[in-house]
């Protein structure tokens, strides 16, 4: 959460791929405010090697 908004970082953000078939935030936020930033386009293959490598550096860091 930031200081007075809501914000994504592009890092940690997976597009819920390995979690969910599609973004949860487009699903539930009230207003049609998340557009896909251009800067950071990913692939599906991109977006589900980002999200291995996070669920790796969790399990890590638990360890």
């Amino acid at each position: 959460m930031g200081e007075l908004i809501y914000e994504i970082h592009p890092n940690l953000c997976t597009e819920c791929v390995g979690h969910f078939d599609e973004p949860q935030c487009q699903l539930f936020c009230p207003v049609d405010c998340i557009p896909l930033d251009p800067n950071h386009a990913e692939s599906q293959e991109q977006l589900l090697e980002k999200y291995k490598k996070l669920i790796a550096q969790k399990n890590t860091s638990n360890s």
